[in-house]
């Protein structure tokens, strides 16, 4: 039942204007306010909100939080990290998903590594270990339950970070893009500076090259460094390329004739900005005041600060307006009845260029809302005049399908006001609709609400910190929430400031994530920036972002018309194998069904089939190298049956939505931190705790072909100049391994495959049907490979056009036959090798006290974290550590929620001395 909100009856004074107005029979006017409170009977509107409630109980949504150790990470670091996952209906603790995805994806949109965790009451924790086979670059780390999925990737957590590398890195690279118009087109001209790790440039180097451009080559080429290490790139974005985002793969070659390739992102082909006006409530209104709202964003993707002026179409200027360092901004317009507007822009370059404004609609209603006050937010709702008839309009404020305000009021007037308490509103974004006489939606408006009672206070203390380098520091907190304790789950991160310096107007944390980012669709500039402060000017940025952002988790016509929506992926309440038993086509019934564990965890398991010749085993629990058999037989013992198990696809790539964040120096960035995270991993590594990836030599032999079943190879199956057969992958750990001195006319760099003709571009991947990246290979078990192709010469390399330049090796999968995970090669039996839950290591940070002494140097950048901190029911909580052997200004951020769902973030630094 939505809350009955009792509004006191006040009047207001519209003061007519010359160029702001409402036409009204007088000039000034006394508006009553008609809203009057809402109850809760039989009508048609009462119905809907019932809809409404029963829409968002039966499929509420989930949102999820990573707390992250650290900002930017190095090659052979550790990302840790710990997931909140929470229920958008209740806000509390998510119940509904038992497992959570968490996958390390790079710049090029190419899955690395996915992790499969079990959630507990919503949370759960783990790492990712960043090995040398990794490159440098802007990566993205994404997380969702499976049954988010039925709602669009855009509401996954998704973030991305830079990690560096200079402990497996010869050639750095800093690269300067300007832009110019040649015929109507964006023209590029790229200069890559290329010099070693101490900074010294790489002089009169061979540079081939390839731009790309949503995954087409747009030009190729060879050049040199000049005696400062620069190479020029030139190239066109023609009007056929739209995407404006892409690479450089450049390749130098150094004086040893050793080949490094640097991939090198375009965020933009052009310096344009692309400017935006919106009404308030989405629709332009004639002769209603109305607050229009400018979003300007250049072709990177991040705002740009410009000012301009709104014009009809005479030439007289009716009113200005400018946008903040975030491309936002608003002003009041009212549009005069049959005029047409246009707004001149003037960009910081000093250029200038218009654009049309939205057409006015002649009659209709708007909607204001003013979120500036501290303790209310003013509700205004206008109509045109041929609309002041005494119809009844409506209007709710809703969050995660919760109704917190519902009114109706009688259009008898032209402007009607109302005001509603904060302290009645939840905390985070409240959408409000207005709708018209017949419940249809009119207008809506995003309000974000700052709601104290919402959030948990942590009380820290600091006594017992200590100054000292390899000082034990003990810290304790007291969590609560409105002066009462709170049962908590927290996490805590340390790192030195010093070293890993915070970019604290961008990063993400549990405040941005759950209650900002997770209900806005696109990209959101510098999140942080609006939690830092609460003074006016900040409540203003905020508000002009929740009048640009696009939102929806729900359509109201759905809810209206009783659409449901898909659900295909259920929630996981465990790991389960389910799957049919077929004998003659026709579904075995009673059928015996028996599941084997051959390798990780060991048990066996039995059961029988349905009616319908299905068989579940559910509630089962295994870590992710564990393979099993299944095995089917009938009621009679026959072993001549068919098993199909249930196997679900996994999760498509998108592009990144955050593509903004993308740096195109990521090495430079963070030469401070990677150079002293370089100290910190040779040490680890003379000490034996750290080992880098052993790359074999590289041979070549020659075999014969054989046809390859199942094959994706665009020239028909086992047309190729080279096949290789599962029984030939048997015998090694990694595919590369395989692989090397066995593909004829190839050799590998590493894990990278490279025609010994060309080696400038590495060959390209296909991996059931789908093109990976060439430093892909091992992510492929052997044993699930069928079949693998080699493509070298022109005739079969031709069909694939530029991507097969460089050769191509197509790989048939056994799971690669209809999205199986499965082998058959017993009538009745098959072995399986099911994703199973990644295994959490613990974080290790040395101890010392007064009787141990250590020469050893502690180099850490993450001094200490923690991802389970749990306050009992007094709401105390505690947790220690030592400091590094480094000076420095330590960061400690603790984040964490209770059991209700209230949140708490708490920053403290320290120095170190």
């Amino acid at each position: 039942m939505p809350q009955v909100l009792y509004l006191e009856a006040y009047f207001i004074y519209i003061k007519p204007q010359m160029k702001l107005k409402i036409t009204l029979a007088l000039s000034i006017i006394a508006v009553l306010i008609g809203f009057s409170a809402f109850k809760m009977d039989d009508d048609p509107f009462t119905t809907l909100l019932k809809k409404l409630d029963e829409y968002t109980a039966k499929y509420p949504q989930e949102k999820v939080h990573l707390h992250l150790d650290k900002p930017y990470y190095a090659i052979g670091d550790d990302i840790w990290f710990k997931a909140y996952v929470m229920n958008t209906k209740t806000s509390a603790p998510s119940n509904i998903s038992k497992i959570l995805y968490v996958e390390l994806i790079n710049e090029k949109d190419s899955l690395k590594k996915q992790l499969k965790l079990p959630l507990m009451s919503g949370i759960t924790w783990a790492d990712f270990k960043l090995t040398d086979s990794l490159a440098e670059g802007n990566y993205r780390i994404r997380a969702y339950t499976n049954y988010m999925r039925n709602f669009g990737t855009e509401f996954f957590f998704d973030k991305t970070i830079k990690i560096g590398n200079s402990w497996a890195n010869k050639v750095f690279t800093q690269t300067q893009y300007n832009f110019s118009k040649e015929n109507g087109a964006d023209k590029v001209t790229a200069t890559i500076h290329f010099e070693d790790k101490n900074g010294i440039g790489y002089k009169e180097n061979e540079v081939s090259y390839d731009v790309q451009l949503d995954y087409r080559s747009v030009a190729k080429g060879k050049t040199k460094t000049d005696l400062k290490g620069d190479a020029i790139i030139n190239f066109v974005n023609s009007q056929a390329f739209q995407n404006k985002k892409g690479k450089i793969v450049a390749t130098l070659t150094l004086d040893n004739k050793e080949k490094v390739i640097k991939s090198i992102p375009i965020t933009s082909t052009s310096n344009d900005v692309d400017v935006q006006f919106m009404a308030e409530g989405g629709t332009l209104i004639q002769e209603l005041p109305q607050k229009i709202a400018v979003k300007a964003v250049n072709a990177t993707g991040h705002g740009e600060s410009v000012q301009g002026a709104i014009a009809d179409e005479t030439g007289n200027e009716v009113t200005s307006f400018s946008t903040n360092a975030l491309g936002m901004g608003n002003f009041v317009f009212n549009a005069q009845t049959d005029k047409s507007y246009s707004a001149k822009v003037k960009f910081k370059d000093g250029s200038e260029k218009s654009f049309k404004l939205p057409v006015a609609a002649k009659s209709g209603y708007a909607l204001n809302l003013n979120n500036l006050d501290t303790g209310k937010v003013s509700l205004k709702i206008m109509a045109s005049e041929n609309l002041v008839n005494g119809a009844e309009l409506k209007v709710v404020a809703q969050q995660g399908g919760n109704v917190y305000y519902v009114s109706k009021a009688k259009m008898d007037k032209q402007v009607l006001v109302a005001s509603i308490a904060k302290k009645n509103l939840p905390n985070g974004i409240v959408q409000f609709t207005l709708f018209s006489p017949d419940n249809q939606p009119l207008a809506e408006r995003l309000v974000f609400i700052k709601n104290n009672a919402d959030i948990i206070d942590l009380n820290l203390k600091a006594n017992d910190v200590s100054s000292a380098r390899k000082g034990k520091t003990t810290f304790s907190f007291d969590a609560t929430n409105q002066q009462k304790p709170v049962l908590g789950s927290f996490s805590v991160s340390v790192t030195n400031a010093t070293k890993v310096s915070p970019d604290v107007d961008n990063e993400s944390n549990i405040f941005t994530s759950l209650l900002l980012t997770s209900d806005l669709m696109g990209y959101v500039e510098k999140p942080n920036y609006y939690f830092l402060k609460d003074d006016i000017q900040t409540q203003k940025d905020l508000d002009n972002l929740m009048l640009t952002q696009g939102w929806r988790r729900f359509l109201w016509k759905n809810i209206m018309n009783d659409l449901s929506p898909n659900i295909t992926y259920k929630p996981e309440e465990s790991i389960s194998i389910s799957g049919t038993v077929m004998k003659g086509g026709k579904p075995v019934v009673g059928g015996k069904v028996m599941l084997m564990a051959t390798k990780g965890t060991a048990y066996i398991l039995d059961t029988v089939t349905n009616a319908e010749g299905r068989f579940v085993f559910d509630r089962l629990s295994f870590s992710d190298s564990t393979k099993f058999i299944v095995q089917a037989r009938t009621k009679t013992e026959r072993k001549f049956v068919d098993i199909n198990l249930d196997v679900v696809p996994g999760q498509i790539v998108t592009k990144n939505k955050n593509g903004a964040d993308v740096d195109i120096n990521v090495n430079n960035t963070l030469m401070k931190y990677i150079k002293e995270s370089d100290n910190y991993f040779n040490e680890m590594a003379r000490l034996g705790l750290l080992e880098k990836t052993i790359k074999l030599d590289e041979v070549t032999i020659t075999e014969k072909k054989n046809p390859a079943k199942n094959s994706s190879n665009l020239n028909g199956a086992g047309r190729a100049d080279f096949v290789l057969t599962a029984d030939q992958l048997s015998t090694c750990i990694t595919l590369s391994q395989c692989l090397q001195g066995r593909l004829p006319g190839v050799i590998f760099r590493g894990n990278v495959p490279y025609l010994m003709r060309s080696q400038d571009t590495p060959i390209a991947i296909v991996v059931d049907g789908m093109q990976m990246d060439a430093d892909f290979l091992d992510n492929v078990v052997p044993n699930d490979v069928e079949s693998i192709e080699l493509l070298k010469s022109i005739g079969n390399t031709a069909i694939y056009g530029s991507r097969g330049g460089g050769g191509v090796i197509i790989i048939t999968t056994k799971r690669g036959d209809g999205g199986r995970s499965y082998d058959r090669y017993a009538p009745g039996i098959l072995t399986y090798n099911p994703k199973g839950f990644s295994a959490s290591r613990e974080f290790y940070a040395p101890k010392y006290d007064a009787n141990t002494t250590s020469s050893r140097a502690d180099l850490r950048t993450t001094i200490y974290w923690n991802p389970q901190v749990v306050a009992g029911n007094d709401g105390k909580a505690n947790f220690s550590f030592y400091n590094a052997d480094e000076p420095g200004t330590y960061r400690v951020v603790i984040e964490g929620i209770d059991a209700l769902g209230h949140l708490g973030r708490k920053v403290y630094t320290y120095e170190v001395k």
